[in-house]
């Protein structure tokens, strides 16, 4: 089932309860999706397509919500929140920490990577494989940590 067959029950039953950070987070993810859509390029939307696109919208938000908190915003920082939790149902599954590390050793084991010169293509590798199943800021702190230490 695509990401915009998912969206529609949830978006009924959020405007029937009046769930606003629902119907704001359900929204702006339909808004992003039709950008996409309509964006020229005539290519099919694809779960990974999906995946970077929710990861791109959390992004957005956690970058407003460290704004909003470093001025004191506490009122829209709690909206972007709000947004964040709505907008992370719908990427799959993430994955624990322990589980994130045993990937990226057996990623640079398969490599053969043994300093930070090899990171690159170490990273390339975790990101096909993890796919939207964790941060890539957590990853990349990961790969760095298993590669330097």
């Amino acid at each position: 089932m695509s990401l915009k067959e998912r969206l529609m029950p949830d978006l009924k039953t959020a405007m029937k309860s009046k769930d606003q950070a629902s119907l704001r987070g359900i929204r702006a993810i339909k808004a992003a999706l039709l950008l996409l859509e309509t964006d020229g390029s005539g290519e099919e939307i694809t779960e990974e397509k999906e995946i970077k696109l929710l990861q791109k919208l959390i992004k957005q938000r956690q970058d407003s919500l460290a704004i909003y908190t470093e001025q004191g915003r506490a009122d829209l920082a709690k909206t972007e929140k709000e947004e964040i939790d709505v907008i992370s149902k719908y990427l799959p599954a993430q994955l624990d920490e322990s589980e994130l590390k045993s990937i990226i050793e057996k990623i640079i084991a398969d490599t053969g990577a043994q300093t930070m010169k090899d990171m690159g293509r170490v990273m390339g590798m975790a990101g096909k494989e993890i796919a939207g199943r964790a941060d890539n800021k957590l990853v990349a702190g990961l790969v760095k940590q298993l590669l330097t230490g």
